[in-house]
């Protein structure tokens, strides 16, 4: 009994111990390790261009969180231009910050460049387009499940029992470009399973708005009968869309197509420029991209070492789907100084 009234009362006296260290409260043994590794870090980004909404909405996300733990985050503009980007990515690789975030124009242009920052110590963060060298990371897309979306899409629409002619169109962007390499296969394969589709033209606008306008405007006149249109993006799809009321077809022929998910994707929901649309939903790349750059930096690892992919969950959207939340708006972003 004795022995049983002494480990009560080294216990009492034990949890009394905790209990008054909980008052006075607990270090947090991950928030220093935290903050050195994290303070001071420099973060660049090189995108196609800015001022479009895919570039501003990862910007804005990525700048904030750098921002938020003490590091410095810098934006390189090559335009549209790939030449003027390569030479950009060469310029950081020299700067040696200790992460780079790349939107690659196509497979090919920057691969080696990539593959070079890595080797020089840099971490890179590959997003939405990726090229034939795989590096730290990439965050986009998953651009076989958009295809199989947008392609199923039309098949439902155009396809058998629909009592329509069956003609579709596609319309690629860069046909080098991962966006289209990676998502006309598994389009063509769903089509390839229904007969009754027939893709009447497959060409390259090169993500020009006034290219696809154009191009759209031929393929209607050979073809008044056009069932379906996927566009490889909502920004050139705008031009297609244009072609398609100014021939007075819209709502005859039902407009596919993919993007961030930004405000004017919703407005053209509403007004039937677009009919559906598969959104890989720009926010939610931004929270990735914050995040794996913050593993990373904690990490140790060396650049390199460490190859993953985040796939972003497509949202599909019509206009009977819509939802307040359903898009973002670029004039909610913070202003930059």
């Amino acid at each position: 009994m004795a022995r049983h009234r002494i480990l009560a009362a080294l216990c009492a006296g034990l949890l009394l111990g905790s209990s008054a260290a909980m008052a006075d409260g607990l270090v947090d043994p991950g928030h220093a390790p935290y903050v050195d590794s994290l303070k001071g870090k420099k973060v660049a980004f090189l995108p196609l261009a800015t001022g479009f909404d895919l570039a501003e909405g990862w910007a804005s996300g990525i700048r904030q969180t750098v921002e938020s733990f003490g590091g410095s985050f810098e934006i390189r503009d090559p335009n549209w231009n790939t030449s003027a980007g390569a030479q950009a990515l060469t310029e950081l690789i020299s700067e040696k910050p200790d992460l780079i975030v790349v939107h690659n124009p196509d497979v090919q242009s920057y691969a080696r460049l990539n593959e070079k920052a890595e080797k020089a110590g840099i971490y890179v963060v590959q997003v939405n387009m990726r090229s034939t060298f795989s590096t730290d990371a990439f965050v986009g897309a998953d651009w076989l499940e958009v295809g199989h979306a947008e392609a199923n899409a039309l098949v439902t629409k155009c396809g058998a029992g629909s009592g329509t002619s069956g003609k579709v169109a596609i319309v690629q962007g860069v046909l080098t470009a991962a966006t289209s390499v990676y998502q006309i296969g598994p389009i063509l394969d769903v089509f390839a399973q229904h007969p009754e589709i027939k893709v009447v033209s497959n060409q390259a606008a090169d993500w020009d708005a006034s290219k696809a306008r154009a191009l759209t405007a031929t393929v209607l006149q050979q073809n008044p009968d056009l069932c379906g249109l996927i566009s490889f993006w909502d920004g050139m799809a705008l031009g297609s869309s244009a072609a398609i009321s100014e021939a007075g077809l819209t709502g005859k022929v039902y407009v596919v197509t993919n993007g961030g998910g930004e405000k004017m994707a919703c407005d053209n929901l509403e007004s039937g420029g677009f009919d559906e649309y598969v959104s890989f939903d720009v926010p939610r790349q931004a929270a990735d991209m914050s995040a794996i750059i913050k593993v990373l930096l904690q990490s140790g690892l060396k650049p390199g070492a460490m190859k993953v992919s985040l796939y972003t969950p497509n949202k599909i959207l019509t206009k009977d789907t819509l939802k307040p939340d359903s898009c973002w708006s670029m004039k909610d972003l913070p202003k930059q100084g």
